[in-house]
């Protein structure tokens, strides 16, 4: 039974972000009770993550939807290939009939996605819509089905009945169409029919400069004239940042909110929570081109005690054993179906075979599997996201297990990463930085003065700046205090990537395959 009776003011500005975390394009939805929210996962495995939530300030992971995709070449980081800046983005989650669908692109494949589940948890049976539709966003209106879609030109296409392409003789027509805008034109389309009328919700750039505004167009039929404009253009005081792109979706009691979100410097692109209001039948979002300072806020479960989408991790527990054959299906939604707590993911689809984990010592193990010369190419990199305004993480490293020439250790995972690792040398053990910048790779830092023995390193990183910074510390696991290194890497959203900067646990080899990293202790704090 829902709880109405929950209620509370909260500040707009105290509220937002509504995740301080890479969570972007989100698209959402209720179901009776519960709110989902999927969002873009690009170039991680497993992919396209789905939160859940009962009063849409406080979110945890319900599920994911895939652990692999197609695994080609580029997905599995082979052949000098991989996917950064593509894989599967902005995601159309809908349910119709008992069943719940959720449609992407990915753009290193050049397909569209459709996954199927009658429940959110999975399993989630895998489909191909013919076509590439690029922002794609669903729409069931009775027995017929559509998909919004476009960059520029806004398409509206009638599909088949089983979504499994273009239907012969269904409607098929442009509904948007701008030429001039060289910042950004009208995509990221979200598609709905309410109180009657057809409502198609975009992202688009102020045409003088760039910035993100929200824009909505509605029509009578989807036969009609689509007109509007737009609804939104606000930085809620970030840098000239906007806010745009994404979902709306209703509460049990009636109300609306709009779920975009706004570009936040090296953290990524983080959602934004606002409540909307129908006015003569219109979505409005500003009034007199003010945001409201407050908006009521009501729980469906007040006492759900929320997991976190980032954290620790003593590696003291594994769901699954990661060279078991029958790859049994985690039920445990705190957990993914590698067997890893929910909030890591792997860089690219990983090798199962060369990750395990020593619960009785409390160990990750990372094993190489072949030669590799560059940090964003070594497969089984884990990675967590970075949190606003500042996020920790550090971990012990043990490289006994090494073969000469591994390096393993802490890394910030983005375009331009940083690393300090261990390296193992023919002659012993050493402690290496090295910092990519303009795809140039470097050697910062180095020294042999650790040559036996556990290290534990830690980043700190403050992203609360469009271009924000981190700094490295290592110390011998006997030691109370971190060393700090001389040094702070910048950190900034670049579209090579296309996501935000991450934490991350890695091993490769220069030299031979076979080593083994041993990780521990991995710690993650919020500051």
């Amino acid at each position: 039974m829902i709880n109405e009776k929950i209620s509370s003011k909260v500040s707009i500005c105290d509220v937002n972000p509504l995740i301080p975390m890479d969570y972007p394009d989100p698209d959402v939805i209720r179901v009776e009770d519960t709110y989902y929210m999927a969002s873009t996962t690009m170039h991680f495995f497993p992919g396209c993550e789905i939160l859940r939530s009962y009063d849409l300030l406080h979110w945890e992971h319900a599920a994911y939807v895939y652990d692999r995709l197609d695994s080609t070449t580029a997905q599995r980081l082979e052949n000098g290939e991989n996917i950064y800046g593509k894989g599967m983005w902005a995601p159309s989650l809908r349910r119709h009939n008992g069943c719940f669908y959720l449609s992407f692109c990915a753009n290193d494949t050049g397909k569209t996605y459709l996954y199927t589940s009658e429940k959110i948890e999975g399993p989630w049976e895998k489909h191909n819509i013919e076509g590439f539709y690029h922002d794609g966003s669903l729409l069931f209106d009775e027995d017929r089905v559509f998909i919004a879609y476009g960059n520029r030109e806004i398409k509206l296409l009638e599909l088949e009945s089983d979504l499994s392409g273009p239907k012969k003789g269904g409607l098929s027509r442009t509904i948007i169409k701008e030429e001039n805008n060289h910042f950004l034109s009208y995509e990221g389309c979200h598609l709905y029919k309410i109180h009657d009328k057809y409502f198609v919700f975009l992202i688009h750039s102020r045409p003088d400069r760039w910035m993100r505004t929200q824009c909505c167009f509605w029509a009578n039929s989807l036969d009609g004239d689509f007109r509007g404009g737009e609804i939104l253009c606000e930085d809620m005081g970030y840098f000239g940042q906007g806010v745009a792109q994404g979902g709306i979706v209703d509460t049990p009691d009636g109300r609306w909110f709009a779920v975009l979100f706004q570009d936040r410097g090296g953290v990524g692109r983080t959602p934004v929570l606002l409540p909307l209001k129908w006015k003569n039948g219109l979505p409005v979002i500003e009034e007199h081109g003010n945001l409201p300072l407050e908006m009521e806020i009501k729980s469906t479960r007040p006492d759900h005690e929320y997991l976190p989408l980032a954290g620790s991790d003593d590696f003291s527990v594994f769901k699954l054993n990661a060279l078991d054959a029958d790859r049994r299906k985690v039920t445990d939604s705190s957990y993914d179906s590698f067997g890893m707590k929910s909030f890591w993911q792997f860089n690219h689809e990983p090798v199962l075979d060369l990750i395990s984990q020593d619960v009785n010592k409390r160990k990750l193990l990372i094993k190489t599997g072949e030669i590799c010369y560059k940090f964003d190419a070594s497969k089984n990199t884990l990675t967590q996201r970075m949190t606003l305004p500042r996020s920790r993480a550090s971990v012990v490293v043990d490289g006994a297990l090494l073969n000469a020439g591994d390096r393993a250790g802490i890394a910030i995972l983005c375009e331009n990463y940083l690393y300090l690792a261990l390296e193992k040398k023919a002659d012993g053990m050493a402690i290496v930085l090295v910092s990519k910048e303009d795809d140039k790779e470097e050697v910062l830092w180095s020294s042999n003065e650790m040559s036996e023995g556990p290290l534990e390193f830690r980043v700190d990183a403050n992203t609360f700046a469009p271009v924000g910074n981190a700094t490295v510390f290592y110390r011998r696991v006997s030691e109370d205090k971190f060393k700090a290194l001389p040094f702070a890497k910048s950190l900034k959203f670049t579209l090579g990537h296309f996501v935000g900067c991450r934490f991350a646990l890695f091993c490769f080899s220069t030299q031979k395959s076979g080593g083994t990293a041993a990780f521990s202790n991995f710690k993650y704090e919020v500051y």
